[in-house]
């Protein structure tokens, strides 16, 4: 879907919008890059918060009616793991 369609733009309203980032094109690219790092910073805190958690639950067995369903995850990926090489 394209974002015109989406939220029903004129083509006057898209065209300010583009003239607007064209004119604001570097201060745009900063607040960008910031929210990149704010995103990082926020993804790293909850693998550290959660990695003890994380852990404790790979270590649980495996109830044996959800074997048939790891087995298929499993075949899945190797399958995207040999698609990548």
């Amino acid at each position: 879907m394209v974002l015109r369609d989406k939220f029903q733009l004129t083509d006057e309203q898209i065209n300010g919008a583009l003239s607007y980032l064209e004119a604001h094109r570097s201060q745009i690219e900063v607040e960008y890059q910031d929210v990149l790092r704010t995103r990082e910073e926020i993804r790293q805190y909850w693998e550290e918060y959660n990695r003890d958690r994380v852990a404790r639950i790979a270590k649980m067995p495996r109830k044996p009616e959800t074997e048939s369903l790891w087995a298929k995850l499993a075949a899945q990926k190797a399958q995207r793991s040999a698609e990548k090489q």
